[in-house]
């Protein structure tokens, strides 16, 4: 770890202030339906109490506009916090001010508060100085625990660490950049990527770096297609980004040329309709011209699933077809569950955030992968190669 991390810190009596991604969905009533986001951030407030350091906690939630919205307030991820640490969280319904800074002052060691919504104020999306001075006013040190957002430069995450001397990385922020860093570094060979997901557009970079690490390639889900375009085969009402058919070719034959293997589905499920009933399975090179390919199907996943097999990293991103209805989802959760078991057999498996996360916790194999990112775009940065604005402001060791 070549980061100050919490670790690092001296956090006893100091005001610390934690930089947290409790950026968690809600239903129409304002309860939160998934609260992992939260979950992943316990040790690192935990570690802070405990060294009777006082934590001063900021985050976004959703996108207000850069004005307050009662309906994304984070007052309800306090109480759940709470709920969380066994002790009370305290809150405050702002996060810069003389309000605010007298209310941090008022903290005893081992106490938490929650401020609200940073994105209340249009400072934070643009890395304003005085809205950054603004929180430096709040603390002593300076820890970013909130990977998900570590590939903007906005307030809470880049602007506000040239205040202080020594800024860190907490425990969630830290184990990210160790399991996605040494995947991309250093990683147990074979190395094995997996793509998937609607459109090459968002992976071109993502797809071209890896080309320069793995040993093998699969790709599958929506993307899979325009690839197959390339090669000639007609694919019917499946997902087709025709400007970039080109970039495919162009993809496989630096692939051809490095020696690496791009594997693609050799069979799918195709629908007439997604919501239809007509289903069915054939090969990729059979897809009637009015059906669309919905997911791999049986001999590519079994193809994809002994490539897994004799692998010891692997990093995944994106899913194999609409895995959101349990009929076309049989891929990916296939692909979840040989993770899973390889997982067991010793080899590193990372998954990346976003839909790949939702899809492995809803098929069930949550808790047995290495690590599952809690970042999305911030992790396809990372697996572009980018260094993200929120981890380069953080203290050098």
């Amino acid at each position: 770890m070549a980061k100050l991390t919490i670790d690092d810190l001296e956090l006893k009596g100091k005001r610390v202030l934690i930089r947290v991604d409790f950026n968690v969905p809600l239903d129409e009533e304002g309860g939160i339906t998934d609260d992992r986001r939260i979950r992943s951030t316990l040790p690192t407030i935990e570690k802070v109490l405990s060294a009777g350091g006082k934590a001063i906690l900021i985050s976004h939630l959703g996108r207000p506009k850069g004005k307050p919205d009662p309906k994304l307030s984070l007052r309800p991820v306090a109480q759940r916090l709470g709920e969380l640490l066994g002790k009370e969280v305290g809150f405050f319904p702002d996060c810069v001010g003389e309000k605010v800074e007298k209310k941090v002052n008022e903290l005893q060691p081992g106490e938490c508060l929650l401020l609200e919504n940073l994105r209340f104020y249009p400072g934070e999306r643009s890395n304003d100085r005085r809205f950054s001075r603004g929180l430096a006013r709040l603390a002593d040190v300076y820890i970013n625990d909130a990977f998900g957002t570590a590939h903007r430069a906005h307030s809470s995450t880049y602007g506000v660490a040239r205040y202080f001397s020594r800024r860190a990385a907490g425990y969630l922020m830290e184990k990210e950049l160790n399991y996605l860093g040494k995947a991309l570094t250093n990683p147990s060979r074979p190395f094995v990527g997996i793509l998937g997901g609607a459109k090459i557009s968002g992976k071109i970079e993502v797809i071209a770096n890896l080309l320069r690490k793995v040993n093998s390639l699969l790709i599958g889900g929506g993307m899979a297609f325009t690839f197959l375009k390339a090669q000639g085969l007609e694919i019917g009402k499946s997902l087709l980004e025709e400007d970039k058919l080109n970039l495919a070719h162009n993809l496989l034959q630096n692939a051809k040329d490095r020696g690496i293997s791009i594997c693609l589905p050799s069979d799918c499920i195709i629908a007439k309709e997604i919501d239809g009933e007509e289903v069915k399975t054939v090969p990729v090179e059979a897809i009637p011209p009015d059906w669309m390919a919905v997911d791999i199907g049986p001999k590519t996943t079994e193809g994809f699933s002994a490539k897994l097999r004799g692998a010891k990293t692997v990093i995944w991103n994106g899913p194999m077809g609409i895995f959101e209805q349990e009929r076309f989802a049989q891929g990916t959760n296939s692909i979840a569950e040989v993770l899973a078991q390889i997982t067991q057999e010793g080899a590193t498996t990372i998954v990346g955030g976003g839909d790949t996360a939702a899809a492995v916790q809803k098929a069930g194999y949550g808790d047995k992968m290495s690590h599952i990112s809690t970042g999305g775009g911030a992790t396809l940065e990372f697996l572009e190669g980018k260094e993200l604005p929120g981890v380069r402001a953080l203290t050098d060791k």
